[in-house]
């Protein structure tokens, strides 16, 4: 049986701000001479959900992540 993964909110919309580099790295090209575009890109994607995620748990401490 499979039940999926069942995210709140998951359709909701968010927005990100990419540089045209960033968002070539995401989508599979390569920088041979500056892996930092992949990685900022990386992190922007990261702190968005992020950001989403404390909204959507209504501010829950992640270091925690929800548990006690």
């Amino acid at each position: 049986m499979n039940n999926g993964l069942k995210i709140p909110h998951g359709e909701d919309k968010v927005q990100v701000e990419l540089t045209i580099k960033e968002l070539m790295a995401l989508a599979g090209a390569r920088f041979p001479n500056n892996h930092m575009i992949e990685v900022n890109a990386r992190k922007k994607l990261n702190e968005v959900l992020e950001q989403a995620y404390e909204i959507e748990s209504g501010g829950r401490d992640a270091s925690t992540n929800g548990y006690m």
